[in-house]
């Protein structure tokens, strides 16, 4: 019988683990500060616009 089994990500050589903290961390950081962004834009069309 063959295996089917998918590849153990914990245990595969082939990735980059640093890499992928900075990706994420860099995801992170990107989402707040859009996050942040539109609130700022939100609060300041409320405050001007009404």
């Amino acid at each position: 019988m063959s295996d089917h089994s998918g590849p153990v990500y914990s245990t595969a050589e082939w990735m980059d683990y640093p890499e992928h903290e900075k990706t994420y961390k860099f995801f992170v950081k990107l989402g707040t500060t859009f996050a942040a962004t539109v609130a700022t834009v939100l609060a300041l069309m409320a405050i001007f616009l009404t």
